[in-house]
């Protein structure tokens, strides 16, 4: 008799277990926010991903924005963008792009003591999928002449 209530009380602790852990896999799948974004994800087609400047003198700041179109049917929503230096300063847009329009990120890089080859990378986090690739920004910086 002992054995089968041995038996009994596993078996009851196994099914348990196995049915938390059912639950456990689907509250995490629904509140899983990369099904989220994906669920509400467009597309974006980058029109310029590549800005070369060409030469700036040391202190100059250089401007740019670049040029991207929403190609899904849900509102391109960008949440940050970031360069790989802070002497290049992202701007997002501030309202969400519909879908067809065109958007703009721009971007200010500060010459200012970067003299020599510049090449800075721009990470722009969207609900875009596949992501939004990385913008480049390239030129060179050259020293002011002095008198």
């Amino acid at each position: 008799m002992n054995k089968f209530l041995a038996l009994l009380f596993t078996a009851c602790a196994f099914f348990s277990c196995d049915i938390r852990h059912t639950k456990s896999q689907t509250n995490i799948a629904s509140a899983d926010p990369s099904v989220q974004i994906f669920k509400d994800s467009t597309s974006v087609q980058v029109i310029d991903s590549a800005y070369n400047f060409g030469k700036a003198t040391d202190g100059e700041k250089v401007e740019y924005n670049y040029r991207f179109k929403n190609t899904g049917n849900k509102p391109l929503i960008i949440s940050s963008a970031t360069a790989s230096c802070g002497c290049t300063v992202p701007e997002k847009p501030d309202e969400p792009v519909k879908p067809g329009e065109i958007g703009f990120l721009k971007v200010v890089f500060d010459s200012k003591g970067r003299v020599g080859d510049v090449h800075k990378e721009i990470t722009v986090i969207s609900n875009a999928y596949p992501a939004f690739p990385k913008l480049q920004l390239k030129g060179e910086v050259i020293a002011k002449e002095t008198k």
